[in-house]
Order: structure tokens, then C-alpha cells, then sequence
């Protein structure tokens, strides 16, 4: 094998081969990898010059991959956990390049020898119920966008999905009428159906009238029909954040996330409040 080996197509291989089909990992796990690399091949490309097709393994570094965490955190304002992650999928993908090109192995071993920061785990401060009808008021319905982000706020509050079950929510994943409920596959594969309360059920059923965008079926897309980015959806929810701070004043001191909502409905469920009042 040549010294010099293009990095494209390991890549591909390592997305359609090793976690697609090997390991059948869920589409979730793709998304948060891909999302990975992509940010790693844009900031490789600002750094070397060469675009991804033009990129050879031998490029990316442990003191390149280092120096993007370090941007991730720095520039991005990622957390410790979420460069974690990030560094979980290089990892992965080290690995499976360790059995693929064995002639690199001082280069993968110094990868694959970056290690994981530690942080604190701290308390996740709720949202109460005025700091959530606000959030819900905030977005502009007289407009698509503003609409949508009704919806998914509302639906994110009263289910407590995950941001990776949001943004991939289906139209054929709502059902609608009796037993109304949202069908979704969570983290480690598992299927579940939740409940829709009177509330919400009006909401979505009105959002479905809307005129569909693109063709992935989803159910919260972005503006040309595809699904929201995780930096899409926090860009959302700090935009309406800002905007229902002016009559909820609470909300200029909290950062709203839809791990918070997950919150708000686990407050929600403890205290015994009905999702209907939503």
C-alpha cells in the first residue's frame, strides 16, 4: 500500500461499512459523527489548505485534532461533554483505521492517546411554568418559521424527547384522534409511544395543514426541508429565549436547551401536573 492514502474514501468506508452495516448503530449516531467530521473537514481545510476530496490520512494529526477541540471550545462554546463526543467519534474512527492501514499505527496510537476531559457534573436548573408559557408566546405565528417553532417547542416541553428524537421526528411518527401520540426511536433502540395532550394535539394537527417542505417527511424541518441541526435548534430557542425575556425577566439569567424541557417535564410528571395543562 502507498505511504500516502487518500482520506475520503476510508472515511466513507468507515460511515457505510463499519457503522452502517457492521455495527447497524442508530440514525442518531450517524448524524452526531457525521455533524463530527464535517466540522473537523471544514476546520481541516482552513488549516491546510486542501479541500476534503484533496485530504491524505497522514493530515490529520493528533496536534490538528487537538487544536480542534480546542476551537470547538473556545470559538463554538461547546461543553466539556459535547467535545467529548466529539472526540468519541475521532476515536471510532481511529480505530477502525488501525485495522485498515496498520503502517500508520504511530500516527492512530497518538490519536487515539487524547484523552477525554473531566468536568463536574452539575445540577440542571429547570424551567418553571410562566418561563415556558412565555417561551411558547415568543415566536411570531403569523409566520412558517414562527409556527413551527411553536410547535416543536411545545411538543419538546410536553414529551421530554431527547433533541435527537426532535430532530427526527417524522409526520408518519404523529397519529392523530384517539389514543393521539407521538411514536419515536429513543437511545439505545428502544421504541416508545408518548401520549399528545389536548393542547398539543390542536397544535400539530394545524402544523400538518402547513405545506410540506422538501422530501424527507420531517416533521420540524429546517426552511429548505431537511432536518434541524443541533446549532439550528439552539439558535431557535435562544432567539425566542431573548424575546420572552422581555416579559418573563427570569429567562435573561437561564440558557434554554431542550435538555431543560426535558426537565420541565420531569418537574412536571414528579409534581403530578397533567400534561394537558400545557
Amino acid at each position: 500500500m502507498s505511504d500516502t492514502v487518500s482520506f475520503a474514501p476510508l472515511l466513507e468506508r468507515f460511515f457505510l461499512q463499519r457503522l452502517m452495516q457492521q455495527r447497524q448503530v442508530s440514525p442518531h449516531t450517524i448524524a452526531s459523527y457525521r455533524d463530527t467530521f464535517c466540522r473537523l473537514l471544514k476546520f481541516t481545510q482552513e488549516r491546510v489548505h486542501k479541500a476534503p476530496s484533496q485530504l491524505r490520512f497522514e493530515q490529520i494529526t493528533a496536534p490538528l485534532i487537538g487544536k480542534f477541540l480546542d476551537h470547538l471550545e473556545k470559538h463554538d462554546g461547546i461543553s466539556i461533554r459535547t467535545r467529548n463526543l466529539r472526540l468519541t467519534a475521532i476515536h471510532s474512527f481511529f480505530r477502525y483505521a488501525a485495522y485498515e492501514m496498520p503502517e500508520h499505527s504511530a500516527q492512530i496510537q497518538r490519536v487515539l492517546a487524547i484523552p477525554s476531559k473531566r468536568f463536574t457534573r452539575t445540577l440542571v436548573s429547570f424551567l418553571n411554568r410562566p418561563e415556558v408559557d412565555a417561551l411558547l408566546a415568543a415566536p411570531d405565528r403569523h409566520t412558517w418559521s414562527g409556527r413551527r417553532d411553536h410547535a416543536f417547542i411545545l411538543t419538546a416541553a410536553q414529551t421530554g424527547f431527547r433533541l435527537s428524537e426532535m430532530t427526527g421526528l417524522k409526520r408518519e411518527d404523529l397519529v392523530l384522534g384517539t389514543g393521539a401520540h407521538l411514536r419515536v426511536i429513543g437511545k439505545g433502540r428502544k421504541e416508545r409511544c408518548t401520549p399528545l395532550a389536548k393542547a398539543t394535539r390542536a397544535v400539530l394537527k394545524a402544523w400538518l395543514h402547513e405545506p410540506q417542505r422538501g422530501e424527507g417527511n420531517v416533521l420540524f424541518p429546517n426552511a429548505r426541508g431537511g432536518r434541524l441541526s443541533v446549532h439550528g435548534v439552539q439558535y431557535l430557542l435562544n432567539k425566542h429565549r431573548r424575546a420572552a425575556a422581555k416579559t418573563c425577566p427570569s429567562l435573561k439569567q437561564k440558557r434554554v436547551t431542550v435538555h431543560r424541557l426535558r426537565h420541565y417535564f420531569s418537574w412536571l410528571t414528579m409534581s403530578g401536573s397533567h400534561a394537558k395543562t400545557l
